[in-house]
Order: structure tokens, then sequence, then C-alpha cells
């Protein structure tokens, strides 16, 4: 695949969850952020090419790669054991089938402090480039385990400790009258079909988030997801 940007080639490097074959980059950009990126694939022995821009246009999907792109592999998934830390901050994410979406979701999650997001097995494959520039990066950083069962996998992270929570109106608290200072797995849905019965089932409390107003309507996932990793954040620190 074909990752384009500064921004998303530097967080490939960085990420360390997925080869990088070879960097290609315009013979005449020579700004410190690419010259920093480009020590660090010297550093790796990851071979850089210098090329004219409408060369490297050639090779990239888009215009906005600013004369940087790399050739890299498929991203390495993680395993369940490796989102646990001294007090984790897990999230299933569930209905989230846009790439962009998916990619906003990562970038507020990441900045929160998430350390692991929690996603029902598919091939993101086409779309992985969208979700890099999309999340500004934090999609090579985050770690990101792919599920066959949702809800098996809630019952294994509730049996080492961590208390489940959905963004869920029905039978719910405000978010603000929750206790995240504990390890915590939270679940959001997505607008349109939001989480599965059998995730629900397997939840210890439900939130919801207050508005300001009788604005009835759900947040999208990107946006709840902000709202609530930021207050998790807020309550450890």
């Amino acid at each position: 695949m074909i990752i384009e940007g500064n921004v998303s080639v530097k967080a490939a490097l960085l990420g360390n969850h997925r080869e990088v074959k070879c960097l290609y980059v315009d013979e005449k950009k020579h700004d410190k952020d690419t010259a920093w990126i480009l020590h660090r694939a010297e550093e790796r022995n990851i071979p850089v090419q210098k090329m004219k821009r409408d060369e490297i246009d050639k090779l990239a999907a888009g215009r906005t790669h600013g004369g940087l792109i790399a050739e890299a592999g498929s991203r390495r998934l993680q395993t369940k054991e490796e989102t646990l830390t001294e007090n984790s901050f897990v999230v299933l994410l569930e209905g989230v089938e846009d790439p962009f979406n998916l990619g906003y979701v990562m970038r507020s999650l990441y900045s929160a402090g998430c350390t692991g997001l929690l996603l029902r097995k598919r091939d993101w494959a086409n779309g992985e480039s969208v979700i890099i520039k999309s999340s500004a990066g934090a999609s090579e950083y985050l770690p990101v385990v792919m599920s066959e069962d949702l809800a098996a996998d809630v019952r294994w992270y509730k049996q080492h400790g961590l208390k489940c929570f959905a963004a869920m109106r029905k039978d719910a608290i405000d978010l603000y009258q929750g206790d995240y200072r504990q390890p915590v797995l939270m679940a959001v849905g997505g607008e349109m079909r939001g989480l599965s019965k059998g995730v629900l089932a397997e939840m210890d409390q439900n939130i919801y988030i207050p508005y300001a107003n009788d604005f009835r309507n759900a947040l999208n996932a990107a946006g709840a997801s902000a709202v609530i990793g930021f207050e998790i954040y807020r309550q450890r620190h």
C-alpha cells in the first residue's frame, strides 16, 4: 500500500506496527520535518528514492501527499493482552464502517489515552491510507484488536478486572456520574446501528452524555468517543 504525506509516513515509521519498504520524496523538498523523517528511514536501512513531483503524483492516490509517500505493508494487529496496562482504558467500537469516521474516532481516543481499540473482524486494507490520514497518524500508534466474537471478548476483559460501560441511554446514568479511575472498557456504537444485543448483555453499566438542551439525536461515534474519552482522562488526572 501507499502511505501519503509527512504526518502519515512519520506515524508509520514510529508506530512500528507495519513494515515500511521504501520512501519516495520530491527531490526539491528540503524542510526540517522531511529531513528528520528521511534520517529515521536511513537509520533503519529503508531505501529512500528522490524523484520529480510528477513521478510521485503517478504513484500516489491523491494530490495531498506534499511530496512524500511511502510503500508499506499491512498493519500488524495486537492481542487483547497487549491492550492491558496498569490502568487499562479499552474501547469497543461497533457499527462504524466508514474509514474516515474510524480514523476520526482513533484520533480522539489515542489523544485521550485509550490503551486499545476492539473492532469486529473485517478487512480494512482498502481504507488503511484514509484511516491513517483522517486519524492524523493516531491509527499507527493505537493498539488495535480484531475480534471474532465481541461479546466473548468483553467477558474476557471482565475476567481481567475491567468494568464495562456502554454508551447507551436505556437504564443509563449520566456520563459524569460514572467512576472511570479503575480499569475500564467502554463500548461505543455507530449512530445508525449502535451496539449489538450480545455486547449490551455483557455490560456492567450504561451511560449517556447529557446535553445542554432538549436535542435528542445521538452524537456520531467520533464526537461521543471524544467526550467520553476526555472525561475518563479528566478523572484519571
